[in-house]
């Protein structure tokens, strides 16, 4: 599977509560898309009302009130949208066993069979088992891994689906090698352009002083090389140039 070709759908839910055998529903869904090791900002968000109370456990973990869900879709008025927006994509979610229960549950309580198991209709890729995998005996909650990773999650007092899947989108590309294609000045995404150039179309800029070099303070290198240390655990291997700089 190609990953600049692949398109991944990075998702979270919130419920009233656990476990979903005791009739518990979705009351939020976010998803960031992800193609190209890029996020597009073509996200996919909604509240839902769930037609039950909420236990106050879960209010205390996601402080969303029964209140605020009263005026909210419900699962049927956004379903066809969200299976459309998730079809054949990748599922990357975060303990992925718990938010794909609860989404058969509530395509089978429409009686929509077909889509009761979305695996048939996504991959699903579960970060919780790939940062046990990595980082055994480690702590692998998603704040655990954004602290891991250098990932700024202050913002995160509860938890919540779309702040939750944008910081598990960027979790997942620092634990996947980071960033991996970088857009050139000039580069667009129309077909074609970009593409073919030759010699003729390179122009030497004449007449410019040479820019001052500013060189990086004792701090900033010590901090770059802890950098490349995690990227290069995290990868299991450090980067080809590093390779290359030390033979």
């Amino acid at each position: 599977m190609d990953p600049h070709n692949t398109r991944l759908i990075v998702l979270d839910t919130e419920t009233t509560g656990m476990p979903v055998s005791e009739g518990h529903r979705i009351i939020e869904i976010g998803c960031v898309e992800v193609i190209g090791r890029r996020l597009t900002g073509h996200n996919f968000h909604v509240y839902l009302q769930p037609d039950r109370e909420s236990d106050e456990g879960a209010i205390g973990v996601h402080g969303i009130t029964d209140t605020f869900l009263l005026d909210k879709p419900r699962f049927a008025d956004v379903a066809e949208e969200f299976f459309d927006y998730i079809k054949g994509a990748q599922l990357v979610i975060h303990n992925a066993a718990f938010d794909v229960g609860f989404i058969n549950n509530e395509f089978a309580l429409l009686g929509q069979d077909d889509r009761a198991d979305i695996s048939r209709h996504c991959t699903i890729l579960d970060t919780l088992m790939m940062a046990r995998s990595r980082h055994p005996g480690q702590r692998n909650s998603l704040d655990a891994l954004c602290k891991r990773y250098g990932i700024d999650n202050s913002g995160r007092d509860l938890h919540g689906a779309l702040l939750d899947s944008e910081l598990l989108a960027d979790v997942y590309l620092a634990m996947t090698g980071g960033q991996t294609s970088l857009s050139l000045a000039g580069q667009g995404s129309d077909e074609g352009e970009g593409q073919g150039s030759t010699g003729s179309e390179i122009r030497r800029i004449v007449g410019r002083q040479p820019g001052r070099v500013i060189a990086a303070s004792e701090e900033e290198l010590h901090a770059h090389s802890e950098r490349l240390a995690a990227i290069a655990k995290s990868a299991g291997a450090p980067a080809l140039w590093q390779t290359l700089s030390d033979a």
